[in-house]
């Protein structure tokens, strides 16, 4: 049907694979990045997180979050 040589006729779908894997690569990496929190975020969260449930007082919230504004 094709005149191409017969050591290359099955080889196409394996092409059709890596550029899937590729695109699949591609879109992972860009999710992940899109919705990564920034590294500075995570200890402000947490300190967010233990003020609302209770766990800390106003004043030792307000203290903290200066500390860790003060050390970005």
């Amino acid at each position: 049907m094709y005149d191409v040589p017969h050591y290359m006729s099955g080889m196409h779908w394996i092409w059709w694979l890596v550029w899937a894997a590729v695109i699949a690569a591609a879109a992972w990496w860009a999710f992940s990045r899109r919705t990564a929190a920034p590294p500075e975020a995570a200890p402000l969260d947490r300190l967010q997180r233990r003020y609302a449930d209770g766990e800390i007082t106003t004043e030792e919230y307000e203290e903290r979050k200066a500390n860790l504004l003060r050390d970005l």
